[in-house]
């Protein structure tokens, strides 16, 4: 049976409302960058994101690597968003920002799948960026979590939301410390959705005060 995200990991990317949760160790496929999203660079890394998942999807699904098949739906798009300069308001200061942006994968996508994966990839269709390509094993640990619904730059009226919660359960969060940090998980296709209904799963890391 297809494995689909959407309906086995509601937990983790579909809070219905703010939620503590803990994130595992998960595998992705990741990009460094740095610098403002919105510019014709920031859609490249993520077309080379999306080809090879896709390409990693494909052989999965038809059994190459030597493993059983095994059919998925790609996961959405993440990144994990800070500062150069230790700046909180990015929606002001784009160019400040750094990022990694990823993709989940399965757990069957070893190192050694990866590299297959990357070869066909560049041997079908070379898009820029798939060198810079990394597999890594990431976990965001303890944190809180919500569904932003509207454009990218009104998230920090979620944020502040996100803020009042760790406050009341007298946990603390590294933005709170001076390091501006977060996650974002892409629900919608920006491509194809209108900004006020864009829907996006924002995350902070949490502590014990």
């Amino acid at each position: 049976m297809k494995t689909e995200w959407r309906k086995s990991e509601k937990t983790t990317y579909l809070p219905k409302d703010i939620a503590l949760i803990d994130v595992p160790p998960m595998t992705y496929v990741t990009l460094d960058g740095a610098g403002d999203p919105n510019t014709p660079l920031f859609g490249l890394q993520i077309q080379a994101l999306y080809t090879l998942s896709y390409t990693l999807r494909m052989g999965l699904k038809k059994g190459r690597y030597g493993l059983p098949p095994f059919e998925y739906t790609v996961y959405p798009l993440e990144g994990v968003w800070t500062t150069s300069d230790g700046s909180r308001d990015a929606a002001l200061n784009k160019a400040a920002l750094v990022y990694k942006i990823m993709i989940r994968q399965p757990d069957q996508v070893t190192p050694a799948v990866f590299a297959d994966a990357l070869a066909q990839a560049q041997a079908k269709k070379p898009v820029p960026y798939l060198t810079d390509l990394r597999l890594e094993q990431l976990t965001d640990g303890p944190c809180v979590q919500t569904i932003h619904v509207g454009p990218y730059d009104d998230e920090p009226a979620t944020f502040a939301q996100l803020h009042a919660f760790i406050a009341a359960r007298g946990l603390t969060n590294p933005c709170l410390l001076g390091t501006y940090s977060h996650r974002e998980i892409y629900l919608s296709d920006a491509r194809r959705v209108a900004p006020a209904k864009q829907k996006t799963t924002l995350r902070l890391a949490v502590a014990p005060q």
